[in-house]
């Protein structure tokens, strides 16, 4: 049987090219992590935000309040 030449530069650049991919397998990985993350803010701040909704809401809903009652009463 004849040996190939060139054959370990072949599994040689088989391997760099496996520690290529799964570097960026793990790249991959993390940021979709982050994306996790940013989710769990944009979460986060939608629920601040709601609560501050909520309250501008009750404070416009006390003002009709108080401008209608001084109406009636000087009608």
């Amino acid at each position: 049987m004849a040996r190939v030449k060139g054959g370990r530069g072949m599994a040689f650049l088989a391997l760099l090219i496996s520690i290529a991919a799964l570097v960026v397998a793990l790249m991959a990985y993390q940021r979709t992590g982050a994306d996790v993350k940013l989710r769990e803010r944009v979460e986060t701040l939608q629920g601040a935000l709601d609560d501050a909704r909520q309250e501008t809401a009750n404070a416009l809903d006390r003002l009709e309040e108080l401008v209608r009652g001084s109406k009636e009463k000087l009608q």
